[in-house]
C-alpha cells in the first residue's frame, strides 16, 4: 500500500515538472527584435517608410529610426507590444500606434518591418529572420610556399 502511494507522488511530482518546464518554455522564450524603417513592395503594392519612427517598449524608448534605419529591443514570451509613434513627413504631425503582435516560436532573431505592421499586412509580410552574414575568412598563406620576397645573390662587392 505505501510503495503505490509513493509511486503515485512521484509520478505526480514528475508530470508536474514537466508541466512547469512546458509552461515556462513558451513564456519564457527570449526574442531579439529588429525594427526596420524601409520601403516595402507586397503582392506589387509599395509601402512607404515614414519619415520617422520611435518606438517604445515596456515604457522605454528601444529605436527613434529614420528613413533606412534599424533599431533593437529584447522581449520575452510570444505576445508583443509595442507603441509606434510615426512622423509621416519632415515637420508633419506625430500619431501614435498601439501595437500587438504575436511572435513567431521558432525564430529568435525577427526583423519586424514597420510600415508592413501599420499596414496591418499579414505576419508574412512584416517578419523576417536575422541571419548575421558571416565574414569571409582570408585566405592564408601557405607555410613553405611561394612569397612575393626573394633573395638573390647579384651584388657585387
Amino acid at each position: 500500500m505505501k510503495s503505490k502511494r509513493r509511486i503515485f507522488f512521484c509520478a505526480g511530482a514528475v508530470i508536474l515538472l514537466l508541466v512547469i518546464a512546458a509552461v515556462m518554455m513558451v513564456i519564457g522564450r527570449g526574442h531579439t527584435l529588429y525594427f526596420d524603417n524601409v520601403t516595402l513592395e507586397y503582392e506589387g503594392t509599395v509601402y512607404e517608410a515614414p519619415y520617422k519612427a520611435k518606438i517604445t517598449v515596456n515604457g522605454e524608448k528601444a529605436a527613434n529610426l529614420g528613413v533606412k534605419d534599424r533599431g533593437m529591443a529584447t522581449w520575452i514570451g510570444q505576445n508583443f507590444e509595442m507603441l509606434i509613434t510615426l512622423t509621416e513627413e519632415k515637420g508633419g504631425a506625430e500619431q501614435t500606434y498601439a501595437v500587438n503582435l504575436t511572435l513567431p516560436y521558432g525564430m529568435d532573431n525577427i526583423i519586424v518591418n514597420i510600415p508592413a505592421v501599420m499596414a496591418g499586412l499579414p505576419q508574412e509580410a512584416w517578419c523576417t529572420e536575422f541571419i548575421p552574414a558571416v565574414p569571409e575568412e582570408p585566405e592564408e598563406e601557405v607555410p613553405g610556399g611561394e612569397d612575393d620576397l626573394t633573395i638573390t645573390d647579384d651584388f657585387d662587392i
